[in-house]
C-alpha cells in the first residue's frame, strides 16, 4: 500500500510569506488541485506543514508538522510522512509539493515501476538534454525512514544526496505540452499557471 504527502511545509518567502498552497488558480486553491491529482493514485493522503493545523482543517486531512525542529527543508516533511505512513501499515509514501497543481496523473504508478533495489525513486523531466530531478516528487519507502532520520539529524539537507547513497531510480516525464512540474513560487507564477491550466 502506498500513501501520499503533500509538502507544504515552506515558508514561501518569493511569494511574500503565508501558504502558497491556499493561493488560488483557475478558481480552486493549489491544495484542492494537488489533492485532486494525488487523491486517485494512493490509498490515503496526508499535509506535512508547520504551525497552527486548524488553517487547513477544511481539506480533512491529517496535517504532519517537522519531527525536527529549524526548518530543515523538504526532507524533513518526507520524514514526517513516512512516519506517519508506516503507522498506518504501508510500505511507502509518495510525496509531492503542494505548490505544483499539475503533476502527472500517473505519477505513482511510474515511480513505482521505476523504484530502485531500495525501492526509493524521483521524477525526473529532460530539457535540451539535460536531466532535471525533481526531489519533492518521490517515491519513499518506510523502512528507510530511520536512516533519513539519522541524516537529517546528522545534518543532511540536500535531497539527492541521500537518494543518491541509496539507488533511488528515476521516473522520467514528458514536458510538453508544459512541465508537469512547474512550481509557483512568485505572484507572476500564478498567471503563467493559469494558462497551463487550460492544458492541464
Amino acid at each position: 500500500m502506498i500513501l501520499g504527502v503533500i509538502l507544504a511545509g515552506g515558508k514561501a518567502t518569493r511569494m511574500g510569506g503565508g501558504d502558497k498552497g491556499l493561493r488560488k488558480v483557475a478558481g480552486q486553491r493549489l491544495l484542492d488541485h494537488v489533492i485532486a491529482r494525488l487523491g486517485p493514485q494512493v490509498g490515503a493522503m496526508a499535509l506535512n506543514a508547520n504551525g497552527d493545523p486548524d488553517r487547513f482543517g477544511d481539506f480533512g486531512l491529517p496535517v504532519l508538522p517537522d519531527s525536527l525542529p529549524d526548518w530543515p527543508g523538504p526532507l524533513a516533511g518526507v520524514l514526517a510522512g513516512m512516519d506517519w505512513a508506516a503507522a498506518q501499515g504501508a510500505d511507502a509514501v509518495v510525496s509531492v509539493a503542494a505548490d505544483t497543481p499539475f503533476f502527472p496523473r500517473d505519477l505513482v504508478a511510474r515511480l513505482h515501476a521505476a523504484a530502485g533495489p531500495s525501492g526509493l525513486a524521483l521524477a525526473a523531466t529532460r530539457e535540451e538534454g539535460k536531466l532535471w530531478r525533481h526531489p519533492t516528487f518521490g517515491l519513499w519507502p518506510v523502512g528507510l525512514r530511520d536512516d533519513l532520520r539519522a541524516a537529517l539529524e546528522g545534518g543532511l539537507r540536500k535531497v539527492v544526496l541521500w537518494t543518491d547513497q541509496h539507488g533511488a531510480g528515476l521516473a522520467e516525464f514528458a514536458t510538453e505540452p508544459f512541465d508537469p512540474f512547474f512550481n509557483i513560487n512568485t505572484p507572476e507564477d500564478i498567471e503563467t499557471a493559469e494558462r497551463f491550466a487550460v492544458l492541464a
